[in-house]
């Protein structure tokens, strides 16, 4: 693995220092983005894996929390601004990607706040290296993708990882799944709650993350399930009852009724802070200024 810190300017971020991170995945070279906002005790802010994954949506809960802190956000590999090569996506290559991203990046103990199914991530790292995380916020926490979530088997979800995989009929497939009117239906199912934020300027800039060359290989891959890194909710919460550092919650109040009932059993988990807010499943870019309000206290306190 090496490393290549090199400042770029952005037109897509929000307004911090653009860097790249070079990393290599078995002899592969990989450009990771990530963009630096702030002055302070670092924290790192990873967003949720989706079709449409990016830093981006964490930018207004940046600029909040640069007032603080030294945010840092990144693109996951496959996703956003990085790298999109037709890698076999799988959960090895997320965790060794965030141990390596945090230990090379930065010096001391940090905070993460990590939205959706980034938070298995993140658990695992804490429980793994329980020294190189200070405190962990979780926003709107899941551990299974869509189609298993639908009750698709791992037959069927390999099947379809293979199809949207495939050169001519993959190709088809994902643009008929990533058209501006499924992402409208698809936020407007169980990402935001208020149907007047999802603009035409707002869906154009998601359907441009979509179409990016390489999109559909780590999008297939976390729909069809293939980046769960746990498969069942009772390793999600032995890795909750494992962890030594402080950890907040923050559920949507409209997230979908399976999602709720699965975070709402780990905000029960003793030591365990939570809080209910407006919002679903992109409750930290939907409501940025809440999610600010109701973890600044526990991210500030010693």
């Amino acid at each position: 693995m090496t490393t290549n810190l090199v400042s770029s300017p952005d037109s897509v971020g929000f307004g911090g220092v653009v860097k790249e991170y070079t990393w290599s995945w078995e002899n592969q070279p990989l450009r990771v983005i990530y963009e630096t906002i702030g002055t302070g005790s670092p924290i790192l802010l990873l967003p949720a894996f989706s079709s449409v994954s990016t830093r981006a949506e964490m930018g207004e809960l940046a600029k909040l929390l640069a007032s603080h802190f030294q945010v840092t956000a990144v693109d996951w590999p496959g996703f956003g601004q990085s790298s999109r090569p037709s890698l076999n996506y799988r959960p090895e290559i997320y965790q060794q990607f965030l141990e390596d991203f945090v230990t090379t990046v930065f010096p001391t103990p940090i905070t993460v706040v990590a939205a959706g199914h980034a938070s298995s991530y993140v658990l695992q790292l804490a429980v793994k290296q329980p020294d190189i995380l200070s405190r962990i916020a979780l926003l709107a926490p899941t551990w299974r993708g869509p189609l298993p979530t639908m009750g698709a088997n791992p037959q069927i979800a390999d099947m379809v990882k293979g199809l949207v995989r495939s050169p001519i009929v993959g190709q088809a497939l994902y643009k008929l799944n990533t058209t501006p009117s499924f992402l409208s239906w698809m936020y407007r199912r169980h990402v935001f709650t208020d149907d007047a934020k999802l603009t035409p300027s707002f869906i154009e800039k998601k359907w441009q993350t979509t179409q990016k060359p390489g999109a559909r290989f780590a999008s297939a891959a976390f729909v069809t399930g293939n980046l769960d890194a746990i498969r069942e909710q009772s390793d999600f919460l032995a890795l909750v009852q494992s962890l030594s550092v402080p950890l907040m919650v923050v559920i949507g109040e409209s997230s979908p009724p399976k999602s709720r009932a699965e975070m709402d059993t780990v905000a029960a988990l003793p030591k365990v802070q939570s809080v209910v807010i407006p919002g679903s499943l992109g409750l930290h870019e939907e409501y940025p200024d809440v999610v600010f309000t109701v973890i600044q206290d526990f991210l500030l306190s010693s």
